[in-house]
């Protein structure tokens, strides 16, 4: 189902009249995420604007299928060819939009971050950017797995969602590519990564969406930073304190603890059960199922790596760890740090 072309009293047709009944029609949905002004040319921003509409209404679909004719498919190749258009002048009036809904909500905002790949298939993959080696699932004649080079690029997003699920918008976007690619297996035998500034680093772009997202949409203290194991960096839990707001992430470092004799993991061990709480999820094989998980939960002094220590001070966060009781056979039970 394509999302509809107009909206009237809840209701929606392509052609603006629910029901087939005598309408007028309103303003499509993209023209509130378009700042056309934002433009260096006022026809850029017009152009913007009919080919946001005209893909809004064939989602999923192809350019020149979008477009319809090939006038529409040529202007619409010649806007994304256009040096004078921007990335920021694309993205503004939709961090404005996402800005208002912000504000017109109530309660706490989860930032929930997350990198997407974008892979193409293009004759010179240089001519875009390459993202990551992956195995083809044949071998050398050594025995060693072929690897493929894909071709894309990386979009890191900050996708600001209500309490209750409901999405306000993105409040942080990076897009980059890689000219060279090399694997974490070949990087690590030339240097300690916790030794290496998180400035020369690629998870970086963890710090700048959450800053960003911050200054965008304001009242820090609303925003909890949601993340997976990869946004398990130290210098990230500093800079939410440095900007007063919060964050849930799930853990992949048992990190030195108290006065750096011992780790999380021995704090947490020592940690009563304080609760018991059932859950439902979709196991391997597709099938809802429940488990009940033993809830841990502790205010610990977390300390930065050995080589960090200099430069970032030790943090008092909560750390809750999930453990399932009686997990049944063939299946690893779940543990959530």
């Amino acid at each position: 189902m394509r999302p509809s072309s107009v909206r009237l009293n809840g209701l929606a047709s392509r052609n603006g009249r629910p029901d087939g009944g005598d309408s007028h029609e309103v303003e499509h949905w993209t023209k509130h995420e378009i700042d056309e002004d934002a433009f260096k040319d006022a026809r850029l921003g017009r152009r913007f604007g009919e080919l946001l509409r005209r893909i809004g209404d064939s989602m999923g679909e192809s350019i020149p299928f979008a477009c319809q004719d090939w006038a529409s498919t040529k202007a619409a190749y010649r806007f994304f060819a256009n040096e004078r258009v921007e990335e920021s002048d694309i993205l503004s009036g939709h961090f404005a939009t996402t800005r208002a809904r912000y504000d017109d909500s109530k309660g706490p905002v989860l930032l929930i971050q997350d990198t997407t790949d974008l892979s193409y298939q293009r004759a010179n993959p240089h001519a875009i950017g390459i993202t990551k080696n992956v195995n083809c699932g044949e071998r050398k004649r050594d025995g060693r797995w072929r690897q493929h080079t894909v071709c894309g690029m990386l979009m890191h997003t900050s996708l600001a969602v209500t309490s209750e699920g409901l999405p306000l918008g993105l409040s942080a976007v990076k897009f980059w590519t890689r000219k060279k690619f090399k694997g974490i297996v070949q990087l690590k035998q030339k240097v300690n990564l916790t030794r290496l500034p998180i400035e020369k680093k690629e998870s970086i772009r963890w710090l700048e969406n959450l800053r960003q997202s911050i200054e965008r949409l304001g009242d820090p203290h609303r925003c909890i930073h949601i993340a997976d194991r990869e946004s398990d960096i130290y210098e990230l839990y500093c800079l939410t304190q440095e900007l007063g707001t919060h964050f849930i992430v799930r853990a992949c470092v048992d990190r030195l603890a108290g006065d750096g004799g011992h780790t999380i993991a021995t704090e947490m061990e020592e940690t009563g059960i304080r609760a018991l709480h059932h859950i439902e999820f979709r196991n391997d094989r597709g099938e809802m199922t429940k488990a009940a998980l033993e809830i841990k939960f502790k205010r610990i002094k977390v300390l930065p790596p050995i080589g960090k220590q200099k430069r970032y001070p030790g943090l008092n966060l909560t750390v809750i760890h999930a453990s399932e009781r009686g997990a049944p056979r063939g299946r690893k039970p779940i543990e959530w740090k």
